[in-house]
């Protein structure tokens, strides 16, 4: 059984109320965000090194969902309204062992491989300058997020202008040689 509640959807499967609901979350000019799922308190202390150790111009900011005890939203950053902006993002996402990261004056290319190395990281579900909807459940138990919708649906293939375009940005960034 299926109802729709003022722009959140309720779904009984089983005999559990399952609510869901989409956040969207559109990162200011120049900032990108990294999104993703962890598994103990020590998340925030190792990601912030990982970030910190990848680029001395990189600005940073760190929330993470607590799973578990106290289930307070813990933080750390190099800026403090990047930190805050992750902040506001993991209260309306408010899922277990969610984490939100925030950077400017870098890319997740660039920090993507050290944060993968971070042992609690499970996994990170997306990594964009795009405007994001994230997906979230949330049952008697607690909130989940089940995805992410990263920037908008393709209009077509491209062509070889487009191909002329992609190839002349990568090197403007200094990407490619």
């Amino acid at each position: 059984m299926i109802h729709l509640i003022k722009g959140v959807t309720l779904i009984i499967m089983c005999g559990t109320m399952i609510k869901m609901e989409v956040i969207d979350y559109k990162p200011p000019e120049g900032t990108n965000i990294i999104a993703g799922t962890s598994h103990f308190i020590k998340t925030v202390e190792d990601v912030y090194e990982a970030l910190a150790t990848s680029s001395p111009y990189l600005k940073f900011g760190i929330a993470f969902c607590e799973a578990s005890g106290p289930t307070l939203i813990r933080f750390d950053g190099n800026d403090d309204e990047l930190t805050r902006e992750a902040i506001e993002i993991a209260k309306k996402v408010a899922a277990g062992h969610f984490f939100v990261i925030l950077i400017k004056n870098g890319y997740p290319i660039n920090v993507l491989p050290k944060l993968k190395q971070v042992d609690e990281i499970i996994n990170i579900i997306v990594a964009t300058a795009n405007s994001v909807q994230f997906i979230v459940a949330e049952t008697e138990q607690g909130r989940a997020v089940l995805g992410v919708v990263d920037g908008y649906k393709s209009k077509g293939v491209e062509g070889n202008k487009d191909k002329e375009e992609r190839h002349e940005f990568l090197r403007k960034i200094g990407y490619k040689k």
